[in-house]
């Protein structure tokens, strides 16, 4: 079960995904958080495969520009122009919003408090922010997210790898232009719960199907990875046999 979803955010909407197995029950949930160029089809496939494996998977696009889906070079500028003009707290009062939701009454398919955090690019600073100070986050992945330049954001990620107390898996590109490798391994040196990976030769968005820098070889190793990873840190599904 999948297709496009209004997140409840405050007396708003945040534009978003959602993926959950074909099946009655109670499921881990992983909330995604997209970059700048807001969510893309290989994001929302990969919410659809770990849908397959047993996950409800909530992407939501946190900083959307005049026009969702930022496909285009000018809309990935609206995308940044957003996520400028927003500071940290309200992205993650954003977030928290969200997962309210998912402890809501109406939803019936989550369970809720032991959830885990995807994200990709600047997503990841959110998903490293959640698994550093909300108890209900109990795994994060980052894929390809900047660990340096945050001099002007409320939140230093660097600062919070220090405090960061669940599973984290970081996977990036050895020849990220945006990103030195040399900052990837610092990180694992301040994140002792982490396991941080360098995809040799792989670049920026090497995970992004639609990419030229598109590298099937790690994007396929990423996938089962984020896969295996989850599986072995959050709940596992709570299903019912309706006969």
């Amino acid at each position: 079960m999948y297709g496009t979803f209004r997140v409840p955010v405050g007396s708003g909407y945040r534009p978003g995904y959602l993926s959950r197995p074909d099946e009655a029950g109670r499921f881990p949930v992983v909330l995604a958080f997209p970059g700048v160029g807001g969510l893309k089809s290989h994001q929302k496939e990969l919410c659809r495969r770990l849908a397959r494996r047993g996950f409800a998977c909530l992407a939501i696009d946190l900083y959307p520009g005049e026009t969702e889906g930022h496909q285009d070079p000018s809309q990935v500028d609206d995308g940044l122009a957003a996520y400028a003009s927003l500071s940290d707290r309200a992205i993650a009062s954003d977030i928290d919003e969200a997962h309210e939701f998912l402890e809501s009454e109406d939803v019936f398919w989550s369970i809720p408090d032991r959830c885990g955090v995807l994200g990709i690019d600047v997503g990841g600073r959110f998903a490293l922010i959640a698994a550093a100070t909300r108890p209900w986050t109990r795994a994060a992945v980052v894929i390809s997210t900047p660990l340096t330049g945050d001099g002007n954001r409320e939140f230093h990620v660097a600062d919070m790898l220090n405090h960061v107390a669940v599973p984290v898996l970081g996977l990036y590109g050895s020849a990220d232009q945006l990103i030195a490798p040399e900052t990837v391994d610092a990180a694992q040196d301040r994140n002792q719960n982490g396991q941080w990976l360098l995809y040799d030769g792989a670049g920026h968005d090497f995970i992004d199907d639609g990419s030229p820098e598109y590298d099937p070889a790690a994007a396929a190793d990423a996938e089962s990875r984020i896969t295996q990873f989850f599986q072995a840190t959050l709940p596992k599904p709570e299903t019912v046999d309706l006969g």
